[in-house]
């Protein structure tokens, strides 16, 4: 059975730096023998402000960035599915994007995300995602990989069940969440919580590869990617940041650069579909 790769490392404000890791990640992953490789959300940098990702962010076509992990999938032979920004007509705001580059080194898949991180916790973190952010619009149906039909979506979408019960409906497979999830919401037992429960009620793979450690002085990423199978048992998993006050990423992560691997069986998931039937009642709550 394929194996699946889910990446984890530290960005920061650097194009070239994160390019570094992410193929360090690549070298990893074939030689772990996956057949693709998942990183997280902004793999493309993390920036302090604002006004610096308006000045980081580039188009795909020229981004240093996404033309090198092109160069390295076709390489590889090694198709990546990655999280990056792209420009916004009129320079306010910028996307947050999902992006699939095919075994050739091809953009062929693209999604922006739908819902924005808007909050303000009280351990003191505030994120206001929509004001430096334009939300997409649309979902991507699910597209043929060499593990299964992929449903992309992005971090915080994973709070919304609806998004992914339309995924598993358009006959997704696997459901990917690259994310940047924070401390507090990690330590809280949030992200392994929602994602079993992404995973377990579409009974789907859910891939969700995440940022790690210290970024910049207001961003620190709770790592912990993970991949599930469709019965919400854990594959794979790295290691996090699992303090308020780790300004090491490296010391309590385990090292900035990893990836978790987990064997894709569409078998076990289709046995799991047919044996725990979701005969749902749609005539008296209607479809969700």
């Amino acid at each position: 059975m394929p194996l699946a790769a889910a990446g984890q490392f530290r960005a920061v404000a650097s194009l070239t730096r994160n390019l570094e890791s992410c193929r360090n990640i690549i070298t990893k992953t074939v030689a772990a023998g996956a057949k693709i490789l998942f990183l997280p959300e902004a793999s493309d940098y993390i920036p302090i402000s604002a006004s610096e990702s308006l000045k980081l962010v580039r188009p795909i076509e020229t981004s240093e960035f996404v033309l090198g992990l092109q160069e390295s999938a076709k390489q590889h032979k090694l198709p990546i599915c990655v999280g990056i920004h792209e420009p916004v007509a009129g320079g306010e705001k910028v996307k947050n994007t999902c992006i699939y580059i095919d075994e050739d080194g091809v953009v062929r898949q693209r999604y922006q995300k739908l819902h924005m991180f808007d909050v303000e916790l009280v351990s003191g973190v505030v994120l206001t995602e929509s004001r430096s952010v334009e939300p997409g619009k649309s979902i991507t149906p699910p597209f043929d990989t060499p593990i299964g039909k992929l449903g992309m979506l992005i971090c915080y979408d994973l709070r919304f069940p609806e998004i992914s019960l339309q995924h598993r409906r358009l006959g997704a497979q696997i459901i990917s969440y690259p994310s940047a999830f924070t401390l507090p919401t990690g330590n809280a037992g949030h992200w392994h919580t929602l994602l079993r429960a992404r995973a377990i009620e579409t009974q789907s793979y859910v891939i969700a590869p995440a940022l790690v450690g210290v970024s910049n002085s207001k961003r620190k990423s709770y790592g912990h990617s993970i991949i599930v199978d469709p019965w919400g048992k854990v594959l794979g998993e790295c290691k996090g940041v699992d303090t308020e006050n780790a300004e090491d990423p490296g010391e309590d992560a385990g090292g900035e650069e990893d990836i978790c691997v987990g064997e894709i069986d569409l078998g076990v998931l289709e046995r799991v579909r047919k044996e725990m039937l979701l005969l749902r009642r749609t005539d008296v709550y209607g479809e969700v």
